[in-house]
């Protein structure tokens, strides 16, 4: 049976997907049994079959349903906000406000448009007796946040007052506007393209600087040139637009923020999809905006590692997409476990994700499930209204058709209110020193927040040690010459740097130089190298002497067997230009499994000026040759181009006699040959069309003695790394695979690997596109512009993008091929496959003791 979906193009009904695992295609946690919401009229009390809503699925016993389909004359809809008891006010992207009351029908739903002369709102609230508007510039209307007032009582906003001036537009200009917990503030976020206002207080020391040990490159493709930190920042602010405080800073484009019911605030940030495939890649991630935090965002290249101290890290991290819209349960309908959900959306893949958050320490972490998605479904805005207690979104944007849905719960669960989330002794002792310490102070404040420099709980010790920089450093320099141990001394050290507290350098050098690599964990020694690079920044006084030192300590250590220790030993070896690190950088890009690894050796190679020889630099230049035929975003050939560029910048021309430097430029003169990943694996040949009964009875066997360095090399074979990411490393267009040892069994694990058809998970599912033109387009949906469709084919080739027309659509239909390609273990043995099972057995479950004797 074919029905119109709301977009106006033909849609297939595809029938509910069973329970199971894939692989290549399961969320980053597969949902038991998720299936289409398919609302009959007797159950709902609507036509559905005409609405798009019965095309949306979602879980067992939740069911959306149609409000308003937004005629072209009402534009296109990204913002949304609950008003008087039970009515909504939303925005078109580029127009006026709209005030809506939902009816028990979409037929009875009354829409209107408010006379207040504003809107291009990305960001709405109703407080106050007033509407919170986060407009944006057009029409002799500046960008910031305004207040509307009903001053006559008619229900409509007749005073109009800019509070809150800013500077920035599009999509990554200002956004949300949240109620504080206690109701006596207002919270907003801002995407990087806007400009920090004045702020009156910060909760983030403002020392924030770019930070970057070697030379950052800006993107290959011009986006964000010349932004420099903080980049989105959060801010709390008076009801009238007065006192701003920072509260969080370093995100790229964070659309919309939200309070837990225990008063804990967060946030969906966003990725930079061009950045694919390269080293500096961060996936969209859900972040627990804790008082003072920084997040790391830096432009082009310069995007901190997670692991550094001197930010924080995510609740989750959900993969490529556009996360737009984000709201808790608090006050919904549903059952207590959804009512304490936070609800994320991502606008490209047209999904929306309920995050389960479990206390971890001083803050979160959280797993994803499925809770709504579509094909093209482009989520832009979610609210709970109270007054009915259901969760209430619209789809739109980019001048797409906007609809506005409701989800019901008619389940047999209890939709009781739950009561408030509690906060656990470690985030009660993190919020302690927030709201004590966080400001100046003096010694009262360094005296009780000294003890948790040495936590272990990362949080902990990161709001201590913010809670000491807003102090006057004449209150804990004396700490500085003090002997601590190890932890207390990488944060004091950091809190030095940082603040630049003067003559730091002679007390905390020794005592860095002084700790024992051997007995320091993997995080204090990235926590070390990190403390070194910011000194080799931020002292004025940091000498060449101080460069031998920390080459004496670190240098013997590279490489050190662990990934990110070898890139930060990488980098901070290069800006000493230590002339040894060279050939170690080069056999570590030679023998390195995934490509983010080798692009990082090839650009902190660009730098090095020392260590060369002919043969080393032949070798390293024959990497760019090769480097063709690696994959990313729109960017990655660029960021190529530029590393290369820079890398023959540094040839010393000079000390290269005429054989070496006519070798060198024939070198120079190659053109690369692409070749298809795909053939690459072809090209291998087939040890066995292995089926389950070949494997499943020795996978299930203890996976005793294993070869785990085999198996990560069998990851890579295979191209694995390429879409998924796997213990910190590889790629991120496919899910992160850190956690299958935990969530899989074994025979789900090798069926995922052999079987990739048999499930296939709504988040990683393809369309199929059939045209007018008879092209048959099956991939996924990455992007929407108006009326135009941006589809990735080959998750191998993330960043070639096909384009289409929505009118140029006949049919379309969920493909129930996955993206992973078929037979990947043919050309594998039997021990390749059985070390492949272990290696990715290991990282995600702490209870799996069977193989560790082979670490």
């Amino acid at each position: 049976m074919l029905t119109r979906f709301d977009s106006g193009f033909v849609f297939r009904k595809v029938h509910a997907i069973g329970a199971g695992v894939c692989l290549a295609a399961a969320s980053l946690f597969c949902t038991p049994s998720l299936e289409f919401s398919v609302a009959t009229a007797a159950e709902s009390g609507t036509e559905v079959n005409e609405d798009g809503a019965s095309k949306i699925r979602t879980l067992p016993g939740f069911e959306v349903e149609l409000v308003y389909s937004v005629p072209k004359d009402q534009g296109s809809w990204v913002s949304l906000t609950t008003e008087k008891p039970g009515r909504l006010v939303a925005s078109d992207q580029y127009g006026r406000l709209y005030r809506i009351t939902p009816g028990a029908t979409a037929e009875s739903t009354k829409v209107e448009p408010l006379t207040a002369k504003i809107g291009r709102a990305q960001g709405l609230l109703y407080a106050f007796d007033s509407l919170y508007v986060m407009a944006h510039a057009g029409d002799d209307q500046p960008a910031g946040m305004y207040r509307l007032q009903d001053t006559n009582n008619d229900d409509q906003y007749d005073q109009v007052t800019l509070i809150m001036p800013l500077d920035g537009g599009g999509e990554h200009g200002p956004h949300a506007i949240v109620l504080s917990p206690d109701g006596k503030s207002l919270y907003v976020c801002a995407g990087n393209h806007t400009k920090p206002p004045v702020f009156q207080s910060t909760a983030l020391p403002a020392t924030w600087e770019e930070d970057q040990v070697i030379p950052r490159q800006w993107d290959a493709g011009g986006h964000a040139v010349g932004i420099m930190a903080p980049g989105g920042w959060i801010a709390e602010v008076h009801p009238e637009g007065k006192g701003v405080r920072l509260v969080a800073a370093g995100f790229r484009n964070e659309y919309d923020i939200a309070f837990n019911s225990a008063g804990e605030l967060f946030t969906y940030d966003a990725d930079m999809e061009w950045d694919v495939g390269a080293p500096w890649y961060r996936p969209t991630r859900v972040n627990h905006v804790v008082n003072g935090a920084e997040f790391g965002w830096r432009s082009g290249t310069g995007k901190w590692p997670v692991y550094y101290p001197d930010s924080l890290g995510s609740v989750i991290d959900i993969g490529p997409g556009s996360p737009t819209g984000v709201t808790f349960g608090t006050g919904a309908k549903y059952p207590a476990k959804y009512q304490h959900a936070m609800y994320i959306a991502d606008w490209s893949y047209g999904i929306i994700y309920a995050l389960h958050l479990a206390p971890n320490g001083a803050t979160y972490t959280a797993e994803a499930e499925l809770f709504c998605s579509a094909p093209a479904m482009q989520v832009a805005d979610m609210v709970v209204n109270r007054h009915d207690g259901l969760l209430y979104y619209v789809v739109g944007g980019r001048r797409t058709q906007s609809s506005l849905y409701r989800v019901h719960y008619r389940g047999a669960d209890s939709v009781a209110l739950a009561p408030p989330a509690e906060l656990t002794e470690p985030q009660q002792t993190r919020r302690h020193l927030e709201q004590l310490w966080h400001h100046p102070v003096g010694r009262p404040a360094v005296e009780s927040v000294w003890k948790y420099l040495a936590s272990p709980d990362r949080n902990l010790r990161y709001a201590a040690r913010i809670a000491i920089e807003h102090q006057p450093s004449e209150a804990w320099k004396p700490q500085l010459s003090q002997a601590h141990d190890p932890q207390t001394t990488l944060e004091k050290s950091l809190a030095a740097v940082r603040c630049r507290v003067p003559d730091c350098k002679a007390a905390i050098m020794p005592q860095l130089a002084a700790l024992k690599w051997d007995e320091l964990s993997v995080d204090q020694r990235l926590h070390l190298l990190r403390v070194y690079g910011l000194a080799s920044i931020r002292l004025p006084d940091f000498s060449a002497a101080d460069w031998q030192t920390i080459v004496d300590q670190v240098a013997p250590r590279f490489p050190s067997g662990n990934v990110p220790t070898d890139l930060e030993l990488a980098r901070l070896l290069t800006a000493a230009q230590h002339p040894a690190a060279t050939a170690t950088m080069l056999q570590l890009l030679q023998a390195a499994p995934t490509q983010e690894e080798q692009i990082h050796f090839a650009y902190c190679l660009a730098y090095a000026k020392n260590g060369w020889t002919p043969a080393l630099r032949e070798d390293y230049f024959r990497w760019f040759v090769d480097s063709a035929n690696l994959r990313g975003g729109h960017s990655f050939s660029g960021f190529i181009a530029n590393i290369r560029k820079q890398a023959v910048e540094s040839v010393d021309w000079t000390q290269m006699d005429k054989a070496a430097t006519a070798s060198l430029e024939a070198v120079l003169a190659l053109k690369p040959t692409e070749t298809d990943p795909q053939a690459e694996l072809a090209a291998r040949p087939v040890v066995k069309q292995w089926t389950m009964d070949d494997l499943l009875a020795k996978v299930e066997a203890p996976l005793e003695g294993r070869d785990f360095e085999n198996g990560k090399r069998m990851f890579a074979v295979t191209q694995c790394f390429k879409c998924h990411r796997f213990d910190g490393i590889g790629g991120m267009v496919g899910p992160d695979l850190s956690a299958v040892g935990r969530r899989f069994s074994k025979h789900d694990l090798l069926e995922s690997l052999i079987l990739p058809n048999k499930v296939v998970s709504d988040q990683y599912q393809a369309t199929i596109f059939q045209l007018v033109d008879g092209r048959v387009i099956t991939g996924r949906v990455v992007n929407l512009n108006g009326d135009q469709y941006m589809v990735q084919e080959d998750m191998l080739n993330p960043g070639n993008l096909t384009s289409f027309k929505v009118a140029d659509i006949e049919e379309m239909k969920a493909s129930e091929v996955s993206m992973m390609p078929a037979s990947l273990l043919d050309t594998l043995t039997e021990d390749d496959i059985l070390d492949l099972i272990a290696y990715l057995r290991s990282a995600g479950d702490p209870n799996f003791n069977e193989v560790q004797s082979a670490r």
